[in-house]
């Protein structure tokens, strides 16, 4: 292996290879979905040419050999393509994507140990094999069709080869002439291509020979299955020129563009740019966009949230010094709200940078779609709404794995076989959805797919044989659903490589609770499942209410909390052994904290309770505390690995002068009471 580059070099090359790759993924899946077609964009195939070629060329630079050799042998290969001289093939297609796994896994690694590496023995051999059965181009119909042989002699090989496609499609071919002023030239012609392209292939672009001055022209030679007046009214403009190749003569045209280029590099459009600039051309970069670790992002919001805590020291010293000197202390306390002003916006511009849309992961999730459809011999097409949907990076980070294991589950157990589908009179390729809406301060993401669904009474029946719950037990619909996240439950008989062996529905759930996260199952017997995940925005500062019980104080994510009461101690009703209170004439069930932590409770002679509402999508639940003291900006930590088994804990928050408080995660204590694991039994 050549010489690595530095620590920093290899960390910008990773993350930039991460995208390409991905980048790559999506390409590539939309290269698979038209090929059955035959009749996919080149563009699109020159995309991945060049992704493949860039990723190559970035290896080379931070010395990793084995990224840039295989990446250079798929660059062989897809050239191959793109000119051709390889077929595409189902089996194409799947060693590509094969490379690209092999590919994504080397950059994983690679950022845990700069010297890991794989054995690319098996994946080269793929490789070449395709390249050992080209395509047999029939080239005679380029000297049957008509079209001159001093346009083939200005074409380069893939140019040759696009026409020679366009004439296998049957498609009409026109020379476009247009004039542009040297100024303008260039976004004038891609403006003028892409109309183009809406209808058809430039097959190739060339500048004129003629007597101009100010002014450069262009001849396109383009294919399309649209008539020549479409193209025309395609164009709107009258001083372009559309010719019927064959029609005219446009030989020494051609022929001159070609010998302009070659004897006199200044008349190409580049140079013409260039030359126009003069030395008014700027170094400065056209992108605005810098590329950020996360790891800086954190810093920045832990300086952020001291702070904030600097703050709140500042307003009690102001209350207290207003006490004694009025006059001092109002001043004091002006420059406090004016510091909590910006250190708002500092926290919304910090917050601001953090969030990302969800399309981003949702994308990922195309391979991993194709990937299990193709292993279980299903016809799975993926459907992605609301992409633009934004989350904390951290958040979405952390969802890709419960995200990925919900949808290799609706493929697995919910999406049927093509014939299954067709006998039950839906359409061969089933359909999983992925959609996410934002509801406040929470975002939504549903997972849908239309396969078989669930079946409540097998689920009721397995539990039963299972001993999870009594054979006499009557459970609600919802409440058969979250047998489902019980460790060890599933209702298959066999077991398959993806799923079905008992295990990650309860981490999936474990993962969501994390994330201060709530998940929902709605399921119809051979109309679909949908799985709903409830996230907060952001865990990284947010605004809580801060409260006590049994002497120790806690803070509830605001954004969680939609009303505070206070309620008198008659009010309490217990249904089934369970403390209720009546709510608007709505039954809202109660959680003693004393209970969930195993705290001793004290004893209060006040007969007034207070009650803090909290809800998640459409559930709701009163958390009981001795006192509320109000809200604050808290920065949420990680209570780790050691401590991630504790139960109804979203983190810890600093509130300064060396107390940390637990921050309550709403969604699973919302979760277990309902289901009535958290709620008072009395």
């Amino acid at each position: 292996m050549s010489e690595i580059k530095s620590s920093r070099a290899v960390h910008d090359f990773l993350a930039e290879a991460e995208e390409i790759i991905e980048k790559l993924n999506l390409d590539l899946i939309a290269l698979a979905d038209r090929a059955e077609s035959a009749d996919f964009s080149p563009e699109l195939l020159n995309e991945i040419f060049r992704g493949a070629h860039s990723l190559k060329g970035l290896a080379g630079m931070v010395g990793f050999d084995d990224i840039g050799e295989l990446s250079h042998h798929m660059e062989n290969l897809l050239d191959g393509l793109r000119l051709g001289k390889v077929q595409l093939t189902v089996e194409l297609i799947d060693t590509l994507f094969v490379s690209l796994e092999v590919l994504l896994k080397i950059v994983h690694g690679k950022g845990k140990d700069e010297l890991f590496t794989v054995d690319l023995t098996t994946v080269l051999s793929r490789i070449a094999a395709l390249g050992k059965t080209p395509a047999s181009p029939d080239e005679s119909l380029l000297t049957t069709c008509g079209v001159d042989a001093k346009i083939l002699d200005v074409l380069t090989e893939y140019e040759e080869h696009r026409l020679l496609e366009n004439l296998k499609q049957k498609r009409h071919l026109f020379r476009v002439n247009a004039v542009f002023n040297l100024s303008s030239f260039d976004q004038d012609l891609s403006e003028i291509s892409e109309l183009l392209k809406q209808q058809g292939e430039i097959i190739s672009t060339l500048p004129s020979s003629g007597d101009f001055s100010d002014k450069i022209a262009f001849q396109l030679l383009y294919g399309t299955r649209i008539n020549r007046d479409e193209v025309v009214a395609l164009l709107g403009h009258d001083e372009i020129a559309v010719i019927p190749v064959g029609d005219e003569q446009p030989s020494q045209e051609f022929a001159d563009a070609a010998q302009a280029v070659a004897v006199s590099p200044a008349s190409a459009p580049s140079t013409v740019g260039s030359a126009e600039a003069g030395s008014d051309a700027s170094a400065r970069s056209i992108s605005r966009t810098v590329r950020v670790d996360i790891d800086k992002l954190d810093y920045l919001m832990n300086i952020v949230g001291d702070l904030v805590l600097a703050k709140g020291a500042i307003a009690t010293i102001a209350d207290q010094l207003r006490a004694q000197d009025d006059s001092l202390g109002g001043e004091l306390q002006k420059a406090t709200r004016s510091l909590e002003r910006r250190l708002d916006e500092l926290r919304d511009g910090v917050m601001d940078v953090r969030m990302v849309p969800v399309g981003q992961l949702f994308e990922k999730m195309a391979r991993i779609v194709r990937r299990v459809a193709n292993e279980h011999g299903k016809k799975v097409v993926l459907e992605i709404l609301g992409g633009d949907t934004e989350l904390d990076k951290m958040i979405v980070e952390d969802l890709s794995d419960p995200l990925m294991h919900i949808i290799r589950n609706s493929i697995d157990h919910g999406i049927e076989r093509p014939e299954e589908r067709v006998a039950k009179g839906k359409p061969e390729k089933g359909m999983v959805k992925l959609q996410a809406m934002q509801r406040g301060n929470h975002v939504v993401i549903a997972i849908s797919d239309d396969g078989r669904g669930i079946d409540p009474d097998l689920i009721h029946s397995k539990a039963i044989k299972k001993g999870l719950v009594g054979k006499d037990t009557v459970m609600s619909r919802d409440a058969i659903f979250d047998l489902l996240f019980t460790p060890g439950f599933s209702t298959r008989d066999e077991v398959s490589d993806l799923s079905g062996r008992g295990v990650g529905m309860d981490v999936v759930k474990t993962n969501i609770g994390n994330m201060s996260g709530m998940i929902e199952i709605d399921s119809t017997v051979n109309a679909g499942t949908t799985i709903s995940l409830t996230l907060p925005i952001t865990l990284a500062i947010i605004k809580a209410l801060i409260v006590k019980v049994c002497g120790r104080t806690y803070a509830i994510p605001i954004n969680s909390v939609l009303e505070t009461l206070m309620i008198e101690r008659r009010d309490i009703r217990t249904i089934e052994r369970r403390e209720m209170v009546e709510l608007r004439k709505i039954t809202l069930p109660l959680l003693r904290l004393g209970h969930i932590f195993n705290l001793e409770e004290k004893k209060s002679s006040s007969d007034r309770l207070f009650i803090a509402v909290v809800g998640l999508a459409e559930k709701r639940m009163g958390i009981v505390v001795d006192e509320l003291i109000g809200q604050q900006d808290v920065v949420i930590k990680s209570l780790g690995s050691v401590l991630s088994f504790v139960r109804g804990v979203a983190g810890a928050a600093d509130m300064g002068n060396q107390k940390t408080i637990l921050v309550l995660d709403v969604g699973g204590l919302l979760s277990d009471t309902l289901r009535g694991d958290g709620s008072i039994h009395v």
